[in-house]
């Protein structure tokens, strides 16, 4: 589990036990808890699946609600929840980004650290979500 991962497990404890009033400011106070790298705290792609997710309601605990304007990445991590379900096996970052992007030269970008980090603390939903925002590609 890498720094983005970290954080989003961290964030979603930060939700359940009170002491972050939403998503948004969980992965904030989240991920300085792992990093103080100021590319790492301001990078994009990890925070938009995180906050993708907790949008569509699929982060166990967290209400369904508008947390970002991502359209890409949520649509990435929502994807990579769907073949996760599907699968019910393990699967690398860079095998399950590889399904989840398979036009996608570039190696993913946190983006699915979010999304394997949450699955095995088992923080996802096992509901079936259809996105709100179609695929996003």
């Amino acid at each position: 589990m890498g720094n983005f991962g970290c954080a989003a497990k961290r964030a979603v404890e930060l939700v359940h036990d009170g002491i972050a009033e939403n998503p948004k400011i969980a992965w904030n106070m989240g991920l300085k808890e792992f990093t103080r790298s100021e590319s790492t705290l301001t990078k994009s792609c990890p925070r938009g699946a995180f906050l993708g997710l907790c949008e569509e309601g699929i982060i166990v605990g967290i209400p369904a609600g508008k947390y970002t304007r991502s359209i890409t990445n949520k649509a990435y991590a929502v994807k990579a929840v769907e073949i996760l379900r599907k699968s019910q096996q393990n699967i690398s970052q860079s095998e399950l980004w590889k399904m989840v992007a398979p036009h996608r030269t570039s190696p993913q970008d946190g983006q699915m650290d979010v999304v394997q980090s949450l699955w095995e603390q088992g923080f996802i939903s096992n509901d079936l979500v259809v996105s709100r925002e179609g695929d996003g590609f």
